[in-house]
């Protein structure tokens, strides 16, 4: 029998590597980390927020990065998870990240998408608006 800690703990390392999978992909086409599992406390509607991957184009432009993985393209697939309320909390988290910078940057949200073994890179996948 399966314990919901073994499945919690898998999921958790399927997570991991779905992110560094999409952290080296980004890094190929020249996106530069500047944090990682950045996390607020308490976002929108007292659920935690966190921002997988926080990069920096060439161009200066800071992107904010959801990276999601399925097993399947079933119910929609990897980016149709990234939901209207996990998007506020992702834009809140960014608001907050974004405190301590004296200027801000142009900013993207983009979303990595792992469907099985196809990784889909959605550039400006919703805004912040």
């Amino acid at each position: 029998m399966v314990t919901a800690r073994a499945r919690a703990g898998s999921t958790k390392s399927l997570g991991d590597g779905a992110e560094a999978r999409a952290q080296r992909h980004l890094e190929f086409h020249g996106l530069v980390l500047v944090a990682r599992h950045y996390r607020v406390a308490r976002g929108p509607g007292a659920r935690a927020a966190e921002i997988d991957l926080v990069m920096r184009e060439p161009d200066g432009t800071l992107v904010f990065v959801e990276v999601r993985a399925r097993s399947g393209t079933g119910h929609g697939g990897a980016a149709a998870s990234v939901t209207p309320a996990k998007q506020r909390r992702i834009v809140w988290a960014a608001q907050h990240f974004l405190l301590d910078w004296p200027r801000l940057p142009p900013c993207r949200f983009d979303v990595v998408a792992l469907d099985g073994r196809a990784l889909s890179w959605i550039r400006g996948a919703f805004d912040a608006g």
